[in-house]
């Protein structure tokens, strides 16, 4: 369970509440909505408090998805968990509502001329508008599927090399050089992924079902328009989306599977099986940058990289650890994945993932420590909540340029030579994953402009979409798996549309990287002075801030993807 971490002081709700019993927050919420709001200092007080409650009541929330992430199989842990999500959040969503409503009908709104309460209200209208009270129900629904969804991907372990392991632990097979050792950690693996095929389907159908009525009830056309507007995705279009799809498939499918020849021509074998992508090419044990059971170590090295780049950011990661706020190990009965989560009383972060001691393990825990600086520096410069978080696009860019900025100092954890590889896989890593952002992203794009949609159907546009964006993997007598793949992406389950993101962001990110080789520290400074700025600008000018533009056509994608080719070209094999 997470830490009691220290609370900055309230003011407004009293200390000995308790969130999770409906009763005893509801008169706070009831309190705000009896207030006057017809002056300025009126407004300021009431967003200071409205802000104080939610933010007790989200790390409530917060906290207890942590929980119930890791221990998936903790009964009274879920019991907690199901309670928060069918009695309080369901009874609080209609009061919040009510709460935004009032500030955007108040005449005083007129005099606020704070660019960060622009913003405010900007995101808020599209709530209201968008709002419906039984629409309630069928989110707390949606989300109670959602945890089948983890329970079922938390249960799943195979007995392989004699132990019991989770999906991710067998991942780090695919890395040891003798073929057969993988294809059989590959096939046990998808074969014990496919036993819950059904249930899984059965889940996504009601899912699919339950959005779209939410968007009917919405007066929105489809899903996929209810989205947008709830997102708030002012600065772009799905055209925009389906047209950087393009650009991917132009641009960055043809180098995968340039790729995909060159590592067949080393490992010396006719056809490239999805048993062969992850192994070095030259057939070299596996990259370990730390043993499976010394996640401390790993942590401590990560620090490393962080003090290299800056020692504000090292003391920022060394808080996690102090506060507990770190859950790293990966082990049965714990959601598959990693996320960081905020809490927004306390105003820290928390990071989960599942550790196996890969190279990925040390680009995942870079990418979340991201995330954490972010919100780190957003929570201490932002004193209302609902302004600390940034659009997700430009969240992404504080992760993933972490990425690529402490890419350079993997030395921590390697040789020279094995740095040079590690470089190679994280390089090749963002060539290979914008095809398959662009097939989720298109994926998405048809399952919900294309309601009522049979299973077979949907399979069917899977498989197109994969052969448009795929590499040259021969996948003959799996084709089960194949038609399946999808299945394993949370995203499709958790937050429907979040990933286009990671594609946008990842320009960004490269951009960024590019320009901290020709000036690291102004490029550093850029970064984290557009980290504190949380979500009080538009888009657009949060990647300004960051010395970066917000761009994903194919007039940026084009020269990053060369400037990765001829990256690739110069680290040795």
């Amino acid at each position: 369970m997470t830490a009691n971490a220290p609370i900055v002081a309230r003011s407004f709700v009293p200390a000995q509440t308790d969130p999770t019993q409906f009763e005893q927050i509801e008169p706070l919420y009831k309190q705000l909505l009896d207030r006057p709001l017809e002056t300025r200092a009126e407004i300021e007080r009431f967003l200071a408090d409205f802000s104080e409650l939610s933010a007790v009541v989200e790390e409530q929330g917060t906290r207890l998805y942590i929980d119930k992430s890791c221990h998936t199989d903790d009964a009274e842990i879920e019991r907690r968990y199901l309670h928060f999500v069918e009695s309080v959040e369901p009874r609080t969503k209609p009061l919040y509502f009510q709460l935004q409503k009032k500030l955007l009908e108040s005449p005083a709104v007129l005099q606020l001329n704070d660019p960060r309460l622009a913003i405010l209200l900007r995101n808020w209208r599209p709530d209201v508008e968008l709002f419906r009270e039984e629409n309630v129900p069928l989110e707390t629904e949606a989300t109670k599927l959602v945890n089948e969804y983890d329970k079922i991907s938390g249960a799943m372990t195979v007995e392989f090399d004699g132990k019991e392991r989770t999906m991710q632990q067998m991942a780090r097979y695919q890395e040891q050089v003798d073929r057969d050792l993988r294809q059989r950690a590959w096939e046990i693996t998808v074969d014990r992924r496919l036993k819950d095929r059904e249930p899984i389907d059965d889940i996504f159908d009601k899912l699919l079902g339950l959005r779209q009525q939410m968007a009917t009830n919405a007066g929105m056309g489809d899903y996929r328009a209810l989205v947008w507007k709830a997102y708030k995705r002012f600065d772009y279009t799905p055209e925009q989306c389906l047209a950087f799809a393009d650009a991917i498939a132009d641009t960055c499918v043809p180098l995968v599977k340039r790729l995909d020849a060159l590592r067949k021509r080393d490992l010396r074998i006719d056809r490239l099986r999805p048993w062969d992508t992850a192994v070095d090419p030259h057939n070299r044990p596996p990259l370990e940058p730390f043993k499976e059971d010394q996640t401390q170590a790993f942590v401590e090295k990560t620090r490393l990289i962080f003090e290299r780049l800056s020692p504000d950011l090292a003391r920022d990661f060394e808080s996690l650890r102090t506060n507990r706020n770190l859950d790293l190990e990966s082990r049965k009965g714990k959601q598959p994945g990693g996320y960081q989560a905020q809490l927004e009383e306390a105003r820290q972060p928390f990071i989960f993932m599942n550790a196996a001691g890969l190279q990925r393990d040390v680009e995942t825990l870079l990418h979340e420590g991201g995330h954490a600086f972010h919100f780190l520096a957003a929570s201490a410069n932002e004193p209302l909540v609902f302004l600390r978080s940034a659009p997700m696009e430009f969240s992404e860019v504080a992760s993933m340029s972490m990425e690529l900025l402490g890419g350079e100092h993997l030395d921590v954890f390697y040789s020279e030579a094995d740095s040079a590889r590690a470089r190679r896989t994280l390089y090749e890593g963002i060539i290979r994953i914008l095809p398959w952002i662009a097939t989720i992203d298109v994926f998405q794009h048809w399952l919900y402009t294309n309601p009522g949609h049979t299973r077979e159907q949907r399979t069917r546009e899977w498989l197109e979409i994969l052969n448009r964006f795929g590499g040259d993997v021969n996948w003959s007598g799996y084709e089960t798996y194949r038609q399946a793949m999808w299945q394993r992406q949370l995203h499709l389950f958790h937050v429907p549309f979040y990933y286009v993101e990671y594609g946008i962001a990842q320009l960004g990110a490269l951009q960024l990287w590019l320009k901290a080789r020709e000036d690291p520290r102004r490029a550093l400074a850029n970064y984290r002075a557009a980290l504190k700025l949380g979500g009080t600008r538009p888009l657009p000018e949060l990647f300004a801030a960051a010395g970066i533009r917000f761009d994903f056509s194919q007039q940026t994608l084009r020269p990053l993807i060369e400037a990765l080719e001829e990256e690739l070209a110069n680290l040795p094999a």
